[in-house]
């Protein structure tokens, strides 16, 4: 399975994602572990168990807890590591995305604008809604073949009213096989977090 072309889900397939979050002064503040399973087909869906563990900024334990998500096949999401789209304690946590371009996300050869709906089914309204819209616009490839700077927006809806929005600037780094490295989400105010996949 390959994140350019198979399923996104495929990019965090049996790897370990290692989010650090800094703030506008480059401080460190906390970091959270996702290890994820092998990508297993199950009842017409792929499902994947992640094992997330939270750290504070002594770098700390303060929680653990087991998620699946699982999504329909063509239907993927890397964001969900990055991002607290849903309640991630729930057991099961159902990811539909609609989005017509989103398999060619990292289709390096033609860099397109995407924009995607997603919505997230875990039983709870959680903090970032139920509904989230995401566009990833002014894509480039960098100096480096297999770097790629972008803009993302998002904007998280709950009962139809918009609740939350955020604004990245990214930075993203595939290796030789087009599976992510590295990622870097830079807000305005100069705060980011990176994520480092292995």
């Amino acid at each position: 399975m390959t994140g350019q072309t198979e399923m996104l889900i495929g990019q965090i397939s049996g790897r370990v994602v290692i989010r650090e979050n800094f703030d506008e002064n480059g401080s460190f503040l906390n970091k959270q572990t996702f290890k994820a399973s092998e990508t297993i087909k199950k009842n017409g869906y792929y499902e994947i168990e992640v094992v997330t563990e939270l750290f504070d900024k002594d770098k700390k334990l303060t929680d653990k807890y087991t998620t699946t998500y699982r999504c329909k096949p063509d239907e993927a999401s890397v964001v969900v590591m990055a991002f607290p789209f849903s309640n991630p304690k729930s057991k099961k946590t159902e990811i539909n995305t609609t989005s017509k371009k989103f398999k060619e996300l990292y289709n390096l050869d033609n860099l397109k604008n995407i924009e995607l709906e997603m919505s997230f089914d875990s039983g709870l309204l959680n903090f970032f809604g139920s509904k989230s819209i995401i566009k990833i616009y002014d894509r480039k490839l960098e100096a480096g073949k297999n770097t790629i700077k972008s803009k993302i927006n998002i904007k998280a809806y709950a009962w139809g009213i918009r609740i939350k929005q955020f604004n990245y600037t990214v930075i993203e780094k595939l290796n030789e096989k087009g599976l992510l490295t590295f990622q870097k989400f830079s807000e305005a105010d100069n705060s980011y977090f990176t994520i480092n996949y292995k």
